[in-house]
Order: C-alpha cells, then structure tokens, then sequence
C-alpha cells in the first residue's frame, strides 16, 4: 500500500542532469556573481562530506526536485494518480528552461525551495510578501503585530493598514515580578514581543524580560540561515516599544501609532539576522497626521524610513495635496482599492470574485486579504523567439507558482485564505527590452493571448489536483536581483541607460572578492558604509532605445495601464519617474489614470551627484574600456554560501 510515509522522493536522473554540468549558462554582467553573493547553498547542507557552494545546475535541480516533490506529495496525500514519466517529461522541461534563465521563480525560492526548512518546518519561506489588516486590533491586539514581526523575520515583506486606529485605548500593563526567559529563536522574539503589547493593549501582565538564552552577537543560526544579532536589537525594540506606548496611557491608538509600531519592529529585524526588511502601510486618504508623520525628520531617520507609504485613494478625490507631496518626497503611494475588488485585468470588466481584498504587498503587485501570502514566478519574453516557446515557459512558471498554494504555513488564518483562493503572481520582466525586440503591440498581443492559455490551465490543473481555481494569476513585480540573473530590465520599468556602471556592495570578508580583482574589476571602499566595498561591473543593455531619462510620465503611465488590461488580473507595480518640468502634471496624471490602473507611485528623476551610485550612466567608449580589461568569471570556489532573498528582492520596496 502506498503512504505519504513510503513514497519516493522525485528525482531528475543523473543522466539528463550530466550535461548541463558543462553547458555555458546565458548569465548577463552581474548574474553569475549575483547568483553566488545572493542564491548559491552550502553544499554542506545537503551532504556533510561536500565543500563549497552550489553552481547554477545544481540550484536548478533543488528548486525543480522540490518542486515536484511538493506535487508528489499532494497527490499521493489524497490518493490521486501520479504518472511519473510524464512528471520527467515536464520537470526536465522545467529545468532546461530554469537552466537558460526564461523563466525564474522569486528569489525566496531560489534560495529556499528543496531544503529541509521549507519540508520540515514552514513553508512560509517560500512566500514573497502578505498584507495585515489592524481593524481587529481590539479583539487580536498585540497578535497582529506579533504575526507582521513573524513574517519580516522569515524574509516576508508585509503590507498593512491602519484601520485599527481609535479602537482601543492605551492601558498601563500589570508589570509582574516574574521572569520569562526569551528562548533563542524566532519564535521567542516574537512572543516576548506579542506579550509586551497585549500589556499596552489589554492591560495583561508583562514579566521581566530575560535575554541570557539567546546566542551572542556572530553566532551560527541553523535552518533559515545567517548568523545571530545577539539580544541587543530585541532588548531596544522593548525599550522603543515601551518609550512609545507609555506616553500615551487612557488615549485612543492612533494611525500613527499602528505605523511606528510596525516601523520599529522592522528596525529590529534589520538589525537583526534578516538584514532588510520590507512593508507598505496604507492609510486614508484625509489622515494628514499619518501622511506628514515622516515630515519628522528624527523620528524619520531612527524607523520611519520602516515603511514606504500610501493611501487608499478614491476615484474623483482632490488631489491636489498628495500630488504636492509626490512631487517632493516620493510619497504617498496611490492604491485604489474599490477598483482592485472589483476588477481583474481591465480588459475583462467588472466581477466581483476578489471582493474580499484588503490591501496589497509592499511592492502593489499582488492584492491580498487580510494575512493572505503571495508568491511571484518571473518569465522574461524578450528571452523567446516567439510566441509558442513563451507560452511553454509559462505553463513552468505557472506550474511552480500553483504548486506552491499546494504548501501550508505555521499560521491557520493564513492557511484558510490561501487553501481558499490559491493566488499566484505569473510576472513578467524585461517588458521594455520585449517591447524593442517584438514590438509594443505583438507584446500587448502575447500578452492577451498569453492570459486566455494560463486560464486554461488553471482550469486544468486545478481539475486534476483537485483544488479550487486561482481567484487571481497574472502580475507584474518590480523585480531586482532575481532580473539580474539574465541581464533583464526589472519589470516594466525602464533601463538607467544604453551603457552603464551598475555598483554591487560587498561586505570586505567577502571570499568572492579575491576573484572578482583578479578579473578584472574596479573595486573601491566604500565611502559611505564601512567594511564595505563597491564593485563596479560595467553594462550594456541589449534590445535598447531609450533610458529613464528620455522616457516621459505619460509613456510610463500608459504602459502600466495597457499591462493591466491585457495582462495583469492582480495588479502593476511601478514607480512613475518624473522630471522638474512634469512635476506640475501629476495632479492631471491622477485625474485621467485613476480609473486605469490600481496603484501608483512617483519619483523625481535627477541624477543624484552621489559618489558610488548604484547606476551611474557613461559613454560607449567608458563601456569599452572598463570591459576591455575584464576576464569573464567561469568559477568562484569558496564555501560561503548566498546571503539568502528576501522578500521582493527589488530595492524600491526593501528598506
């Protein structure tokens, strides 16, 4: 009889994986570096007697085996049949497809999928990015804040709102004379902290904090990975947390409150292990205190930057003001969110099967209900010749996706949403280079088309996995480091220039370094961040016609627009750069966009002047000359694994 307990694990065969072992991988200038700074395992992990990292097939073998493990798994959990040889047929498909780079899934699974973390502890680690509602702030209190500390410190970027705002009082907690030891996991930072919160906002009994369990500062942490921060950024988020709320004791929680609680929570987990941290909170549109708090430049700079901010913003509004604030801070971010419920991609009309939504991500591609996760699959059609090898790619890309809706998390409430609606985000990057080598109206034609196959075979797998069909399938993220594998343009947004510098920061204990100098490479100190280096690769963009700063607001707006009605039933994510003399048109831009898209950011475009930019345009003949003097990498032997991705791995909703 055959058991979850008996099954066989999926395997591709040495055979066919063999060749690939000397194949020459399409990297673009930074991938092959990119993928060992950021995604490349401790062989280690997987077999005590291996040294060094991973390489790219190997990577590739991790993510396809988990991947169809995961499949297998379910399949035989509620007795359905499983036909291995057409599972290799496609799973070797998925890996030659990997291997050259058309399609990726997010960079959480490159790091994560096929390791014991994900089989044996949460899969949650597989999941880009969630959204949180406070309005049950007075019945789940310091739980809400509990969970979002949860998520950012297993690599999760969350949104949030602040619907809780006046709905309890601060209450001075019942201090006690007894002693909680903070175990040394994740688990005890989070609960020290979701006890420390119901204190201010039940009233409940708060202990005195003991730190003495957990590792000092550098140690080893197993399982997610990285090394330990100590206690100090645990011991100083109490501290902030108690400065905050004692000020405040008989008076209603504000807006502001629910931001900077958040904010100081992803202070600590920067400082912490995970390093970065990701979050977008939404307000109302006339909440002026919320939308000025970051005017406050001390409080900005210790953890307000903890979070990039927006509003929900409602068709025919003023906006007037908010249009003033873009122009200078970059912020507020637009989310219309009456149009993200009632709307899939434009082109279809009005239904209202996502009715439920709350929010979105921290970088607007996907909407969420209130503690939904989503997971992101990018493919790169400027990478296809035409329009049949694309829709093969992405019946992969959206294989991985779906199977991932197939995994559960340590959260119940998470798990009803997703078991429920089985979001995916199928993305695509490379949209400007795809543009350049097809054409701006074959791609909106793939696009349409594209959307009509992945409906089907929504249809179809979900038949046969028997689980409902995806509420929402098709996205376009940001991208970032996961774009870089290939030398793709980050998602519909537009290259720096034709030729340019693109700075990558390295930690000076870096053992890829040694490498790098020897091929060649300008390597500089840092000037701003010590123990710090900048490594400069230079860039030449393929398919190019014109950069960021040629391209106006309305040509941005509107390619955001025509992806959300042929292609996006979730949602566009883009930062609309603008320049001085557009800046004057962002209250018209609103008006006549509104009711085209369903969330929008804008930034002044100007060069900055800073020494070591990440992007610093130059001539041709600078490109020439910087890559005249450089030896392509063909290996790095070191056994420093990857640093490991978070969240949306894209630096405009990564703080």
């Amino acid at each position: 009889m055959r058991t979850i307990e008996n099954i066989r694990r999926f395997r591709l065969s040495d055979t066919f994986v063999e060749p690939y072992k000397t194949l020459p991988v399409p990297w673009g200038p930074l991938g092959y570096v990119t993928f060992k700074r950021t995604y490349a395992r401790r062989l280690s992990e997987f077999d005590p007697e291996s040294t060094g990292t991973e390489e790219w097939w190997q990577t590739c073998r991790r993510v396809v085996e988990g991947m169809f493990n995961m499949q297998k798994q379910h399949v035989f959990s509620l007795g359905l049949d499983w036909n291995d040889i057409k599972a290799q047929k496609t799973a070797k498909d998925a890996y030659d497809r990997l291997f050259n780079l058309k399609w990726t899934p997010p960079g959480r699974g490159l790091w994560m999928m096929g390791t014991k973390f994900v089989e044996q502890r949460t899969a949650a680690g597989l999941f880009n990015c969630a959204f949180r509602s406070t309005r049950d702030l007075s019945s789940k209190g310091g739980y809400l804040f509990a969970w979002m500390m949860d998520a950012l410190m297993v690599g999760i970027g969350v949104g949030f709102d602040t619907e809780g705002a006046g709905s309890i009082n601060i209450r001075e907690p019942e201090y006690t004379n007894d002693t909680l030891v903070i175990d040394d996991s994740r688990e005890g930072w989070v609960n020290s902290v979701h006890t420390l919160l119901d204190g201010f906002f039940f009233g409940g009994k708060v202990p005195k904090f003991d730190y003495s369990a957990i590792r000092p500062l550098g140690a080893e942490i197993k399982g997610f990975g990285g090394t330990s921060s100590g206690p100090d950024p645990l011991i100083e988020l109490h501290d902030n947390l108690k400065e905050l709320f004692s000020s405040k004791i008989g008076e209603p929680i504000s807006s502001v409150d629910i931001v900077d609680t958040e904010n100081l929570i992803g202070r600590c987990v920067v400082s912490g292990n995970v390093r970065r941290s990701a979050a977008l909170a939404m307000g109302r549109y006339d909440d002026k205190m919320y939308l000025e708090m970051k005017n406050d430049q001390e409080k900005l700079y210790h953890h307000r930057w903890g979070s990039n901010n927006s509003f929900n913003a409602e068709v025919g509004m003023d906006y007037t003001w908010h249009a003033k604030q873009s122009q200078t801070n970059g912020e507020p971010g637009y989310i219309w969110l009456n149009n993200a419920r009632t709307l899939g991609r434009f082109k279809d009309g009005p239904r209202y099967d996502d009715i439920n939504v709350a929010g979105f991500n921290p970088c607007v591609e996907q909407q969420l209900e209130d503690a939904e996760l989503c997971c992101l699959v990018e493919t790169y059609p400027a990478k296809h010749d035409d329009m049949e090898d694309y829709l093969k790619t992405l019946k992969i890309a959206y294989l991985y996706g779906k199977t991932i809706t197939l995994s559960n998390t340590h959260w119940p409430e998470t798990n009803a949403k997703m078991l429920k609606n089985r979001r995916i985000g199928l993305s695509q990057s490379g949209v400007i280079q795809a543009f350049n080598k097809h054409g701006r109206r074959e791609m909106y034609d793939w696009c349409d088309k594209a959307y009509e196959h992945v409906k089907q075979m929504d249809e179809d797998y979900s038949n046969w996995l028997c689980i409902p069909k995806s509420v929402r399938m098709t996205s376009i993220k940001p991208s970032g480091t996961v774009s870089l594998l290939n030398g793709s343009t980050p998602g519909i947004h537009y290259p720096e220039d034709e030729y340019y510098i693109r700075r990558i920061r390295f930690a000076t204990t870096s053992k890829l370094l040694k490498k790098l100098e020897e091929a060649g490479y300008t390597i500089e100190d840092d000037k701003y961040c010590p123990n710090t280096v900048c490594v400069e690769f230079p860039v030449r963009e393929p398919y190019f016609s014109k950069g960021k700063k040629d391209v106006s607001m309305w040509e941005q707006l509107e390619t955001a627009a025509q992806y959300q009605y042929y292609w996006a039933d979730n949602s566009v994510s883009i930062t609309v750069t603008f320049k001085p003399d557009e800046a004057d048109q962002l209250k018209s831009a609103l008006e006549l966009y509104e009711t085209r898209l369903k969330a929008v950011s804008f930034l002044k475009y100007e060069e900055t002047g800073y020494e070591q930019a990440p992007y610093e345009p130059i001539t041709k003949e600078k490109y020439e000359q910087l890559s005249a003097n450089i030896v392509h990498v063909e290996r790095f032997d070191d056994d420093e694994g990857g640093t490991g991705s978070k969240f949306c791995t894209n630096d405009t909703c990564t703080i």
